[in-house]
């Protein structure tokens, strides 16, 4: 019998981490022929993470057909390098080679019994570093984009103009135009890392330049939502295209630092809203913002009037009691509820008392608002999420635009009481074009990875691309 172990390598972020363990535990019961084994590393210095990260990770060792590999800590990087954390993580991939080099060399050693090549790396975007180690062992390489085909024409894009000018882009230069694209790029919704003298330019470019050379890229999205960008990019030059998402963690893995009695507390007092009543915000892992903009965004949701479920993230040493305007909890009253640091966002997307999400749009939150068909309003703080935020509502129409390029620069960049008064109110009309569009698209989203679906189909062209590449 056919046997082939793909050895999937994440990045240790949580939003890396999430899609690629769902997708390793969505392919092995497609297939009985695969096997999994995930290498999993973690970052040198110690996060507010690492708890939940564990407890995901530990979960996927109880999956029969997956095993996990834990690689050793190598040193930190430099912390000044911490300036691009672009670069951090692309200088961190190279130094765990080694580690990733024995690892192999032992699964196709432990494989020797079964045919040449039944051993397949799937890697994340940030670990093309792993590829030199893949052609060493004469071992084909998949790349697994845990963003969408917006974010992968840019990478194409940079690694195009790197070839021409060798610099990074400058804030002032003109809207891009991005196979992808149906409208101009402007400048001003690009990760930073494309402007970063400091090492974040180069990392996206060394890493950009080495997708081409894998055998497919999958991508978390579905053809449904990025119609345009994928006739587009089946070009002839690019690796084959697999759209399999949307891959979410549905269950919801509880964060360790909630406890039962937190949850909940939240879920009972959705239970007691109306309909479509509520509007959620949360920011993301590493959404965390200062003292005034806290207070911006409590004015904005009172004037505002909707009822609001609030997960809050500050910077220390303040609480959110410390910060909150004066009287603000008792005027509010039941109308809204504060959670300190984190909240069971899948949970509570999933609530029928949910109407709106104003989200930092990170990948998988855009994803999951989708699947349940909450509509967005965008406020981007990092990484890709401005880029994101740009395409749901300049290119597909899926989103309210609260911000599109927010970049946290202090008390000289604050979003006022007044923009998050209008943007809630606009998110929380029940009949808005947009909802309605919000709607269509969560179905779409989930007929795609049923039987016969798009996602589902391009599952069963990856594994037929696999296999066939090793057996025919």
């Amino acid at each position: 019998m056919a046997r082939v172990e793909l050895v999937f390598i994440p990045a240790p972020g949580i939003g890396h981490l999430v899609s690629t363990l769902e997708f390793a535990k969505r392919l092995i019961h497609y297939d009985h022929r695969l096997f999994i084994t995930v290498l999993y590393m973690k970052f040198p210095f110690k996060s507010h993470l690492d708890a939940y990260i564990d407890s995901i990770v530990a979960s996927l060792s109880l999956v029969h057909r997956i095993k996990l590999l834990h690689l050793p800590l190598v040193d930190s990087p430099p912390m000044e390098l911490l300036k691009s954390i672009e670069n951090f993580i692309y200088l961190y991939m190279e130094s765990l080679v080694p580690h990733v080099r024995k690892a192999l060399t032992d699964i196709v050693s432990s494989n020797s019994n079964y045919s040449q090549g039944d051993v397949v790396l799937v890697l994340d975007f940030f670990c093309m570093p792993m590829m030199d180690v893949a052609n060493e062992l004469g071992l084909p390489s998949y790349m697994f984009m845990t963003s969408n085909l917006g974010f992968l024409s840019l990478m194409f894009y940079l690694a195009t103009r790197h070839n021409q000018i060798s610099s990074e882009l400058e804030e002032s230069d003109a809207p891009l135009r991005l196979q992808g694209f149906q409208n101009p790029v402007p400048s001003s919704v690009l990760p930073t890392a494309a402007f970063c003298k400091d090492g974040g330019y180069s990392a996206y470019v060394k890493l950009a330049q080495r997708f081409r050379e894998t055998k497919g890229i999958i991508v978390n999205s579905f053809e449904e939502l990025e119609s345009y960008s994928f006739s587009s990019m089946n070009d002839g030059e690019t690796p084959p295209i697999y759209m399999v998402g949307p891959v979410l963690d549905l269950n919801g893995q509880p964060h360790p630092s909630m406890d039962q009695v937190q949850n909940d507390k939240i879920l009972k007092w959705l239970d007691e809203q109306p309909h479509s009543s509520v509007v959620f915000l949360c920011f993301g892992s590493m959404g965390r913002f200062g003292a005034s903009q806290l207070r911006e965004i409590a004015s904005g949701l009172k004037r505002s009037g909707h009822r609001f479920l609030w997960s809050v993230r500050v910077q220390q040493p303040t609480t959110i009691d410390e910060i909150l305007p004066e009287g603000f909890l008792e005027q509010i009253g039941s109308k809204g509820m504060i959670c300190n640091e984190w909240a069971p966002q899948v949970k509570v997307l999933a609530h029928s008392a949910v109407g709106g999400f104003l989200s930092h749009c990170g990948w998988n939150s855009i994803l999951e608002s989708l699947w349940y068909g909450v509509p967005v309003a965008t406020w981007p703080i990092y990484a890709e999420q401005q880029l994101n935020a740009f395409r749901m509502v300049r290119e597909f129409g899926l989103a309210v635009d609260l911000r599109l390029d927010y970049k946290d620069r202090g008390d000289d960049h604050i979003v006022s009481a007044e923009e998050i008064e209008t943007a809630v109110k606009h998110l929380m009309e029940g009949d808005s074009e947009v909802r309605k569009k919000v709607k269509e698209m969560s179905e779409m989203a989930r007929k795609s990875v049923e039987e016969g679906g798009s996602s589902f189909t391009a599952i069963g062209k990856l594994i037929n691309s696999i296999i066939g590449s090793n057996y025919y």
